[in-house]
């Protein structure tokens, strides 16, 4: 529905008739008539008569939309509508296209068997809308009188070819005109040299609205400064898109995101400059070079930091730092995602936020921390929000209601089917009372298994050292490029690393080799020197293998209880608690994976234990690699293992 709001029509043309005027270089040359124009400060024409009106609605056979009208009482015709309109139609001029450029017939070509009706009434347009532009850059604007609203408002499409993109709608003719002086505005604000300054009070109050929503944005407003600061790009007002990208970028949008004209200021770089090589090189297929396109007014020195800066974003050693109390939290939080604790670490964000000191007074909130590699999965539309609506900068304002955390502090989740259900298999092992950094130690035989022929005696030694904080995919990228021993009997397993709860470390293995239910050895004993330790092995929704699950808990060295249920069948030994005995789940089900979620459940209740949920989807934790899950070959058994060495060296002899 059209605002019902009366426009007026006289003081809107008037205004821009003498911004248009005020805006015009004194030497320039300039035709006959837009020079008269500029001496009388008028872009339009006389009004038109109602007698006028009638004669052309006469003449088209179509009563003309409401806001069209309204617009010709006013001014018969337009001169420089916008930027490439030069000449707009009054009631004389305005005229049924009836597809005269032959643009119909181009736009039907793209058309097929599986056109919408939709997609082929755009391809009509040309056929029946009527004409408003007489002299333009090759640009088209065209009323459609078959797209009408409840109050008899026609929409209006404009279209040029050099654009190559869709028809643009407006919702009516007067919704044209308000958006053709936003273009009359976006073209004039960015002055030439010699060039009269662009001040009118249209600038005048847009500026101070810009100033306002970046206090606004600060006291945790973010809504109405958003708004406030899109109605000023919408003009071209300078600063008005680099503040607002900042808003854009906290929501989870990335597209078109550039911080422009702040990215390039000093000030400000050490911020926003990581988001965008960021995203840069969040596209490999993007040149390089097209990099300086987008800190065009960069100096050199600004450049070669974007450059360093990307490199480091590739590599994964880009490393976000701040200022003060919030700094500090920063690293705090950096500590917690290590281990998985990404909810931790957001609320020792958040906490600390408030007391975020700002590099300049159109800095609106930290950014730089979500490029950061450990930092960045933290975000989410909802805590962008949270972000944005808390106070900061030494502005006030009311504190917002926290966002949910994102791990269900449980093990349940594992039973729900991932995106893609690629996650039908998985293996943890929870120690108590042990830090992740000890459990390499607990779970390796201190012999490295994958090194290379530079790898030195002490390297070995040490192989118990957990790899840098990287995603899963990652980790198991690098592993398999570094590997040069594969074995049929071997099944060490790569895992990540960090805390499961109070009093709980875990490492757990997302993409495991098959259950070999014969060759199979628990690490739940080797591991459970001094402490207590559970492992589970899930292939319960396994697609091309029988189901299966293993639990074992050992304590002091020794494995207490056990049991595996595969092939429909149940092993077991020691003393099950009847929590976790395993008829209570596998009795007379159809599907073994309707289990899942009790077993995980019971053993979450029985170890007061839990998986973060983010972190091993989404974050980057530490690794390593265990020593095999599976016996060694006995006598008589056969087996293969292949060895894989680099160019230029030689296995030793024998």
């Amino acid at each position: 529905m059209t605002d019902s709001t009366a426009f007026d029509w006289r003081t809107f043309l008037l205004r821009w008739s003498e911004e248009w005027a005020d805006s015009l270089p004194d030497d320039e040359a300039r035709g006959e008539a837009d020079e008269a124009a500029r001496r009388t400060r008028r872009l339009g024409f006389p009004p038109a008569s109602a007698e006028r009106i009638a004669a052309m609605e006469e003449r088209l056979g179509r009563r003309m939309p409401p806001s069209y009208r309204e617009f010709l009482e006013v001014s018969d015709g337009w001169r420089h509508a916008g930027g490439f309109v030069t000449l707009l139609a009054g009631t004389g001029d305005a005229r049924w296209h009836t597809n005269e450029s032959g643009l119909a017939d181009e736009f039907e070509e793209y058309l097929d068997e599986d056109s919408s009706p939709e997609e082929r009434r755009a391809a009509d347009l040309w056929r029946r809308a009527l004409q408003l532009d007489l002299e333009s850059d090759v640009t088209y604007i065209l009323m459609d009188p078959e797209d009408v609203d409840e109050d008899g408002e026609w929409a209006v499409y404009t279209w040029a070819s050099w654009r190559a993109e869709p028809p643009e709608r407006h919702a009516n003719f007067r919704e044209f005109m308000r958006a053709m002086h936003r273009e009359f505005h976006r073209l004039r604000a960015h002055r030439s040299d010699g060039e009269p300054v662009f001040a009118n009070d249209t600038t005048r109050r847009l500026d101070a609205l810009m100033e306002e929503a970046r206090l606004e944005a600060l006291r945790g407003g973010w809504e109405r400064a958003a708004k406030d600061l899109d109605e000023a790009k919408g003009y071209g007002r300078a600063r008005s898109a680099g503040l607002g990208d900042q808003i854009r970028r906290l929501l989870g949008r990335t597209y078109m995101v550039y911080f422009d004209g702040l990215v390039t200021d000093p000030r400000y770089a050490p911020e926003l400059l990581p988001l965008l090589v960021a995203e840069h090189a969040a596209h490999s297929y993007r040149d390089d070079s097209t990099l300086v396109f987008q800190l065009r007014g960069a100096d050199d020195d600004l450049v070669s930091l974007a450059y360093v800066t990307l490199g480091q974003v590739r590599d994964g050693t880009y490393r976000y730092t701040a200022a003060g109390p919030f700094g500090e939290a920063v690293e705090r939080a950096r500590e917690l995602t290590r281990w998985g604790d990404t909810d931790g670490a957001w609320r020792t964000l958040m906490a600390a936020l408030p007391l975020w000191e700002p590099l300049g007074p159109d800095h609106l909130a930290p950014l730089g921390w979500v490029a950061d590699p450990a930092l960045g999965p933290l975000l989410t539309p909802e805590r962008g929000r949270e972000l944005l609506s808390t106070p900061r900068g030494g502005q006030a304002g009311g504190t917002p209601r926290p966002t949910a955390g994102l791990d269900p502090g449980d093990l349940a989740w594992l039973a729900e089917p991932d995106p893609g259900n690629n996650r039908t298999s998985y293996r943890f092992v929870l120690v108590e009372g042990a830090e992740p950094q000890e459990l390499p130690a607990r779970l390796t035989d201190g012999n490295a298994d994958e090194t290379d022929a530079d790898t030195d005696t002490d390297e070995i030694a040490h192989s118990t050292v957990l790899n840098e904080p990287m995603t899963f995919w990652e980790a198991r990228r690098r592993s398999a490029h570094s590997r040069r021993e594969f074995s049929s009997y071997d099944d060490r397993a790569l895992m990540a690393v960090g805390r499961a709860g109070t009093g709980w470390s875990f490492a757990f293995d997302g993409d495991p080799a098959p259950f070999d239910r014969l060759r199979f050895v628990s690490p739940a004993a080797s591991a459970s020197a001094g402490t207590r330790t559970v492992v589970v092995w899930s292939g319960l929704r396994s697609q091309h293998a029988k189901p299966f699950f293993h639990l074992s808990v050992a304590r002091d060295g020794a494995e207490r209880y056990a049991f595996t249920y595969t092939d429909g069948e149940i092993q077991q030994s020691g003393e099950i608690p009847q929590a976790l005995a395993p008829s209570r789940f596998f009795g007379d089900l159809d599907d073994a994976a309707e289990a899942e979620r009790p077993l995980l459940e019971a053993v979450s209740e029985e170890f007061g234990a839990s998986l973060p949920r983010h972190a091993l989807m989404k974050g980057r934790l530490h690794t390593f690699t265990t020593r095999s899950w599976t016996r060694p070959p006995k006598d008589g058994e056969g087996y293969l293992v292949i060895r894989m060495h680099p160019p230029g060296t030689r296995p030793a002899e024998g």
